[in-house]
């Protein structure tokens, strides 16, 4: 039925429920109920020491966008040891020896690919490359922990599931804006624990800052669809693999989508906004994302989540609450015990010692295999299809 609905309706009917579900504000509804907002601390809710002795020998090659240092702090969390990294750029190369101290630099990525004692390769490099190194690196008998996007095309898919069957090795992908969100790890215990019955609908608003384009602030590969992969490709993954995870949806489809570049006429393949539909066999999802974030705001995006469910909803406001709480990892629920705020600040991230476990045991604890291969297809779908919006 919603295959024959006009898509640019759906998307306008979705956007106006997606708007519609973030208000009122936390703010004005803590003013509605009277100020009978209980404040609460979330608890750790993981305990990393039945990890604390495991280890495994890990590298990294790539370290063009710098979600390396978080993948690689969290894969150290874990119990990882970094061994060697491979990059030719100067400024990468001083940057991450700033942070992680003075590790080996391998000759050539070949280097790492032919030592036998590394297990995992985590990579960043240019998105459109991100596949075929992993490829590579399962192809030489060790794991891979991607950026995303870490695949760019549906023919970049099809190869990569190709050389999972073959090798039976992980090509896990970094959500970090689950994975490495506190606030997002919270909302599964309570999605997990039934807090609001089931889950039928999430909504995604994630906003990203530019930054100042005219200082040089970002690379030229940046404004390059066929080295992004598009917004809904790039961002856009985040959001759709946060539908499947809440929703627990095993199978979905994207019904609508669109993409349009609003504000960079000088970059015409870029896409500066995007918004897509996606219906799973546990709920549906919307989701929009875009370029705009303002440079008013204290921090490089307003990233909320809307999690809906039977017996009650969550809202987080994941890393900035511009109703005036301080920090980050802000979570809202409002549930068959009234109406409650968590600081998640305290919330301990699972995925670092969990993903070195499944290492080690063959698990798929921290990321489930099929889950972060169906993100991207979906993504990669709802790219291909998206309708182009054009401003008047």
């Amino acid at each position: 039925m919603l295959d024959s609905v006009d898509r640019r309706s759906l998307l306008m009917a979705a956007g106006t429920a997606g708007a519609l579900s973030a208000l009122p504000s936390p703010a004005f509804a803590q003013a509605a109920a009277g100020g009978n907002v209980k404040e609460e601390m979330a608890p750790a809710g993981f305990d990393p020491a039945p990890f604390a002795k495991q280890s495994i020998k890990f590298a990294v090659i790539g370290l063009d966008h710098y979600h390396i240092m978080g993948m690689t702090a969290a894969v150290q969390r874990g119990g990882g040891k970094l061994v060697s990294f491979y990059t030719t750029d100067p400024k990468q190369i001083a940057d991450f020896r700033a942070k992680f101290g003075d590790i080996k630099l391998a000759k050539s990525e070949d280097e790492i690919l032919h030592d036998k004692s590394i297990k995992l390769v985590c990579g960043a490099p240019i998105p459109d490359l991100r596949a075929p190194l992993g490829i590579r690196v399962m192809r030489a008998g060790k794991d891979y922990l991607s950026d995303k996007p870490a695949i760019t095309t549906l023919e970049q898919l099809a190869e990569v599931r190709k050389a999972v069957a073959e090798t039976k090795k992980k090509f896990a992908i970094m959500y970090s804006e689950r994975l490495e969100v506190k606030a997002a790890i919270q909302a599964g215990y309570f999605v997990d624990q039934g807090a609001i019955g089931k889950v039928v609908q999430t909504v995604n608003l994630a906003g990203h800052r530019i930054g100042n384009v005219d200082a040089g602030g970002r690379p030229a590969w940046f404004w390059e669809k066929e080295r992004f992969g598009g917004i809904l490709t790039d961002i856009g993954s985040h959001q759709i693999e946060q539908f499947l995870y809440y929703t627990k949806s095993t199978t979905a489809r994207v019904v609508a989508s669109q993409t349009a570049n609003f504000n960079h006429p000088q970059h015409p393949s870029f896409e500066d906004f995007g918004d897509m539909v996606a219906v799973g066999n546990g709920g549906t999802g919307y989701i929009r994302v875009d370029w705009f974030t303002p440079d008013g705001l204290p921090t490089w995006g307003d990233g909320r989540l809307f999690i809906l469910g039977t017996e009650g909803y969550i809202e987080l406001r994941k890393y900035v609450d511009i109703a005036g709480r301080p920090g980050g990892n802000h979570l809202f629920i409002v549930d068959k015990k009234g109406i409650r705020y968590f600081d998640c600040k305290n919330v301990i991230l699972p995925f670092g010692p969990q993903f070195v476990s499944d290492i080690i045991h063959r698990t798929e604890v921290a990321q489930n295999q099929d889950e972060a291969l169906l993100t991207a297809e979906l993504v990669l779908t709802a790219e291909k299809n998206a309708t182009r919006a054009i401003l008047a």
